[in-house]
């Protein structure tokens, strides 16, 4: 337990680092997080399971773990996420080797497991909207949040065929999905805090009938 933790605090350092050139976190645009909306994280999943999972790894997440939470079915988990060669109890990690990633990137993608309680959901939902072209980078591709970013626009091909409003959902559902990954036990306090509220408004009841019934005879 010690070690993991140990491990965690390293990468959420690591990720945080990574990201600490591309500026402050001024003048970031706001966005609506909402765990117990189950269709955009599912939307989010997907997203990054198409755009982002070849490059970026979230390794503290299983796949099974992901789609249990998130009312995936097993044929969709194994048809839309997994590659041939993986199980459900995977993690979700990359297949690219940090070799590789070094010299096509000329730096390792990091892992994003915490990147939104180490940047915040706000600065990613901004920095994938910020991407500009610039033809003098290698990528071709600029960031106005993280400037001189090696990541490319992966999102350029959904931007290009959707309106302002649909692209700006696509991104606040992966930044949602970024956000559940960060905390998965979020969604089990949510729902364990609805029953407490339940209990509270139930015995609360009982406890003003109580009472009357108790001090009925006392005036």
């Amino acid at each position: 337990m010690m070690i993991r933790l140990v491990f965690a605090i390293l990468l959420l350092a690591v990720a945080g680092g990574s990201y600490a050139a591309g500026g402050g976190d001024e003048n970031l645009d706001s966005v609506h997080i909402n765990l117990s909306d189950r269709a955009s994280l599912q939307k989010g999943a997907a997203t990054f399971a198409s755009y982002c999972l070849s490059c970026h790894g979230i390794k503290f997440m299983r796949y099974n773990r992901m789609a249990e939470d998130l009312g995936i079915s097993d044929d969709v988990l194994r048809s839309n996420f997994l590659q041939p060669s993986q199980k459900p109890g995977d993690v979700m990690d990359v297949n690219m080797s940090e070799e590789d990633a070094k010299r096509w990137f000329g730096t390792a993608p990091p892992d994003l497991s915490l990147i939104a309680r180490s940047r915040s959901p706000e600065w990613v939902y901004t920095f994938l909207r910020s991407f500009r072209v610039d033809e003098n980078s290698n990528t071709g591709w600029d960031n106005d949040l993280f400037a001189d970013v090696a990541m490319p626009h992966v999102l350029y091909r959904v931007q290009e065929n959707s309106t302002r409003e649909e692209y700006d959902r696509v991104v606040r559902d992966l930044t949602n999905f970024l956000v559940y990954v960060a905390e998965p036990a979020k969604l089990v306090r949510y729902n364990i805090g609805i029953w407490v509220l339940i209990f509270t408004a139930v015995f609360t009841v009982l406890a003003y009938y109580l009472k009357k019934e108790y001090w009925k005879d006392i005036h």
